[in-house]
This record gives C-alpha cells, sequence and structure tokens, in this order.
C-alpha cells in the first residue's frame, strides 16, 4: 500500500492505494474524523452485493453507521435518486458531524459525494472507489449529478477528507469497466508524460497484460498526475480543464447513446481520438493517431460510437457542455504529448474532423 497526499489550497488529504487500503478507515475515526456523529454509507447496490460485508466490517464499532443502496452505473445520478438519499439522511438523523462514505466507481462517488456538498451545506465525506475509472473521479473534490440535457451539469467542488483506494475491489471488475477506467490512464499520460504513454502502449497488448502489479503503478501515476493538476487549479479556471481532455466530444457521444448505454471510458476514447485528430489540423500535433488507434482498438475500444449519429446531432450537444463559452466550442488539444491547450474551435474545424473520423474509421 502506498500513501499519496492531495494538497489543495484550503485542504490536504491522503490518497491510501493498494491491497488492504481499507484498513485505513478505522484509523480516520479515531484521528482526524474522531468527532464524527454518525456515518451515512451511499453504496452501489452492484458493488454492496459483492463487497458490502468487507466494507462493513472495516467501520469502526465507535461510530453507529446507516447504510444506503443506489442504482449501479450513472443510473444513480439522477434528481431522483439525489433526494433519495437527502431524505434517508434526514430521517435516519444526520447532523453537521456525520460522514458520509461513498462506496462504488465513479458514479457512486459523484453522487455521494453531491449529497455530501449539499446536505446542512456540507458535511464531511470519504471516498472509497472500487474501479479503475474512480482512480480519477475519487481525487480532486469534483461531485454532481447529471441532467437530462447534458452530463455532470449539477454539482459543486468538495474535497473529501480522505481517498480509501483498496484494489482487491478491482478484481472482480468485468472487462468493460476495466476498459472503461484504463481510457482515463491513457487520458493522463496523453495530457502529461510522453514517457507514461510510451510505457504503457508497449506494456499493455490487451487487457490481459495488466498486471496487478502494473495495474497498481498505472494508478498511482494517474493521482499523481492529476493531484498536481487539480492542487494548481481547483475550481478549474485554468489548468484543470486538461483534464477534460477527450471529454467534450465524449461527453456528447454519452448524451447521444443515452446514459448507461455505453461505459464513460469508452465514450472518452472515442472522445480523445477525436481531439487528437483535431490537434493535428488546429495545433500541427505531431502523433501517428492512426498506430494510437490500433492500440485501442486490440484493447477493444470501439471508435466507431458516433456512426448512428450525424454531425449536427453531437455538435448541439456538445454545445450544451460545460466548458463551452457562450457560442464558442472549447477543447483541449495537444500541441504535443504532454503539452496540452486549450482552444476554441469553429464549427468548421469540427465538421471537418467529424468528416475525417468517419472516414478513417471506415477503413
Amino acid at each position: 500500500m502506498r500513501q499519496l497526499i492531495i494538497e489543495m489550497p484550503n485542504k490536504t488529504y491522503p490518497v491510501y492505494v493498494g491491497e488492504g487500503a481499507l484498513t485505513q478507515l478505522a484509523p480516520l475515526f479515531q484521528g482526524p474524523l474522531q468527532e464524527t456523529t454518525k456515518i451515512l454509507v451511499i453504496a452501489d447496490e452492484h458493488v454492496a452485493a459483492l463487497h458490502g460485508d468487507t466494507l462493513k466490517q472495516a467501520i469502526p464499532s465507535n461510530v453507529s453507521y446507516e447504510w444506503l443502496t443506489v442504482p449501479k452505473g450513472e443510473t444513480a445520478k439522477s434528481f431522483a435518486t439525489f433526494e433519495a438519499c437527502l431524505t434517508f439522511a434526514l430521517e435516519k438523523g444526520l447532523d453537521r458531524k456525520s460522514c458520509i462514505l461513498a462506496f462504488g466507481g465513479g458514479a457512486a462517488g459523484d453522487l455521494a459525494g453531491y449529497v455530501a456538498a449539499s446536505f446542512m451545506r456540507g458535511i464531511r465525506f470519504v471516498q472509497i472507489p472500487t474501479t479503475i475509472l474512480a482512480h480519477d473521479s475519487a481525487v480532486g473534490g469534483k461531485v454532481a449529478i447529471n441532467h437530462p440535457l447534458g452530463k455532470n451539469m449539477i454539482g459543486h467542488f468538495h474535497q473529501p477528507e480522505a481517498v480509501i483506494y483498496d484494489t482487491r475491489f478491482l478484481k472482480t471488475l468485468p472487462e468493460q469497466e476495466i476498459r472503461s477506467g484504463f481510457a482515463e490512464v491513457i487520458k493522463h499520460a496523453l495530457i502529461a508524460d510522453r514517457a507514461f504513454l510510451q510505457e504503457i502502449m508497449k506494456n499493455v497488448s490487451s487487457l490481459d497484460d495488466l498486471t496487478d502489479d502494473f495495474l497498481a503503478y498505472c494508478l498511482e501515476r494517474g493521482i499523481e498526475i492529476k493531484g498536481t493538476i487539480v492542487s494548481e487549479d481547483e475550481r478549474e479556471q485554468g489548468i484543470r480543464a486538461y483534464l477534460n481532455f477527450g471529454h467534450t466530444y465524449g461527453h456528447a457521444l454519452e448524451a447521444a447513446l443515452g446514459y448507461g448505454k455505453v461505459t464513460h471510458g469508452e465514450a472518452v476514447a472515442a472522445g480523445m481520438v477525436y481531439a487528437l485528430y483535431l490537434s493535428q489540423k488546429k495545433t500541427g500535433l505531431a502523433f501517428h493517431v492512426e498506430t494510437f488507434c490500433q492500440w485501442l482498438n486490440k484493447l477493444g475500444y470501439r471508435l466507431d460510437l458516433n456512426a448512428s449519429f450525424s454531425f449536427e446531432e453531437l455538435h448541439h450537444l456538445m454545445k450544451r457542455d460545460k466548458k463551452t463559452i457562450g457560442e464558442h466550442i472549447r477543447f483541449v488539444l495537444l500541441e504535443a504529448v504532454g503539452k496540452p491547450v486549450i482552444c476554441e474551435v469553429s464549427s468548421k474545424e469540427l465538421v471537418e474532423t467529424d468528416q475525417l473520423v468517419r472516414k478513417e474509421m471506415m477503413r
């Protein structure tokens, strides 16, 4: 197990990564969280069925707790589920010194974190992620629910007290979730570390190549990259937007397909390909996108998720993205691997890139 430290302007908190990290939960409530009056666990229903007993055994006996399961995946991030969580917290007598444990993947963490940010104007919470994807979402304090018109449109910045990332939970992930989470590892490499990208492309020719040790290394490096960025820009007024590489187009695909019909990471992978082709056009990126796409295909990523939709449909959804300012769509692009830049992109450039991507995907 390794401890990483996330340093924000007004808060510092630990991230425990590795097998057995859950043993750090009890010490939290004997130390920094010792005044906690009650714990509320908000757990993904699927994760609760698999690992609920493991978490219950780790909760310190000196603090009472309540347990609430929510739907798995993005369907949990709805107004109805958000309201149900708040109602449950009120009915069970939580107060301002209570603490929420977010137990599950990125969606459960987003929901539980937003409940914590909203309940009595904000109470403490701890992230206990159980997916590879959540190595990205559990760190940095972005919490949100979805709106039918856009992903993560209703939310807040609310930092956790700690992140406890016990990699034992990853052993039960289905292949699709491994693929989804690994897309965010690839994203971190593209925006921050050319050597890291080369390393993972060399060592991972299929998902079967992801050994426990190499995966743990990838997760730690991804968390380090994200931690460095968010420590400089907590509220996304500048460089934190780099973490959205691949997300503008990816979120449009998610919305078009319907939340939950494709995993977040799979949509982001397709979005990164679009952003790389757009970068070649806009910033002169020197990068062999075709070789990168071939590698993604070997890992099982579907890069033709746009096939059922016109450019106009996806463009309409991109204009709703929260990174859009006025009528201008902003994209995170790359001048080089490890050198991201934020650009305003014209409709002409977007449609030309869309046509290029569709042509390349038909080869």
